[in-house]
């Protein structure tokens, strides 16, 4: 079974970053950071999620992120399918915060229930075949997403068409050079056709 053991992020600044996710978040071992001066520009097709119980840790999710020095993308507010917002975090990586829920039943957490990392693809068909080839299972396909069921990972991963994902982030969908992002798991290193790096943590 293929899994997402944790994240690794390429910032220029691995101090600034970690005081940055220590205080907005609080991930732990599941987000490593890496100095790198790669060059990168726009966005950078991929984004993180963070889903938790209700609005009102959305909300705190989101302030403490924003106290921390991230940009707000697109403020929190409910929608059709739940209550969410986007910050962009100092060194550059787009994380989306939400809950499925309209309305709090509880005393407000920093509670994270789940953690997704959602990759931009140009052709999400060939990116879903290239998965399905390396062992992945489909657990939803609709249209230009993809959700793989991967019940053993720490992170869950979705495919999404490169432009759809940047309008959800509220962003522009022109970016090139790195991803400044390495996929950690327990398989040998492969490259995606995005680009994306997968490696043994």
């Amino acid at each position: 079974m293929n899994a997402i053991d944790s994240i690794t992020l390429e910032v220029a600044d691995t101090a600034a970053a970690e005081r940055f996710y220590d205080a907005a978040f609080g991930l732990g071992d599941l987000l490593r950071l890496r100095t790198t001066d790669a060059p990168t520009t726009g966005f950078r097709g991929f984004t993180l999620s963070l889903i938790t119980a209700q609005p009102s840790n959305v909300d705190g999710l989101i302030d403490a992120a924003v106290d921390a020095g991230a940009a707000t993308l697109k403020p929190a507010e409910k929608s059709l399918w739940g209550y969410g917002g986007v910050v962009q975090a100092p060194d550059g990586t787009i994380w989306t915060v939400a809950s499925s829920a309209k309305k709090d039943t509880g005393p407000v957490t920093r509670q994270i229930d789940e953690i997704v990392l959602l990759l931009g693809a140009e052709d999400v068909g060939a990116s879903k075949r290239f998965y399905a080839d390396r062992g992945f299972t489909v657990g939803k396909s609709i249209g230009g997403y993809v959700d793989f069921a991967m019940p053993s990972s720490s992170i869950g991963l979705n495919l999404y068409k490169r432009r759809a994902l940047a309008k959800v982030a509220g962003v522009d969908p022109e970016g090139d050079g790195s991803h400044r992002l390495i996929i950690n798991c327990g398989t040998e290193s492969f490259t995606d056709p995005e680009g994306f790096v997968w490696a043994p943590a």
